[in-house]
């Protein structure tokens, strides 16, 4: 990718496609969304300004956490998970049923993410 790409936002269309791909991947996901690299959702499969608020919160914690900012996040509770990928400035954020398998939501999430940053959906 070049820097120019970087720069460019994706389309909504690309950005929907992204959050249709993902959630004909995983069986056990609730939701998610595709945020820029202000926070905005650029697509959600619920409440834009929701998924768009909950997933800078999610991802401003797991960056307060470190030195750097989180490559990904997962937290598990008693009633489900959340999952948050960050790749190109794009961040992608989903929630799941509980006892998602957390290794393969992250994997799907990266490609997903990677090929919408490359200018796919």
């Amino acid at each position: 990718m070049t820097s120019v790409n970087a720069q460019r936002a994706p389309s909504r269309e690309a950005a929907e496609a992204a959050v249709a791909r993902l959630t004909e991947m995983s069986t056990d996901l609730r939701g998610c969304a595709v945020l820029d690299r202000e926070g905005r959702a650029l697509a959600a499969s619920g409440d834009p300004e929701s998924w768009a608020s909950a997933g800078a919160a999610l991802m401003a914690g797991a960056d307060a956490a470190g030195d750097e900012p989180a490559s990904h996040v997962h937290v598990a509770t008693e009633d489900g998970e959340a999952f948050a990928v960050r790749h190109e400035g794009l961040v992608m954020v989903a929630v799941a049923e509980r006892f998602t398998l957390a290794s393969l939501m992250i994997f799907d999430m990266r490609a997903v993410l990677r090929d919408l940053a490359n200018g796919g959906g």
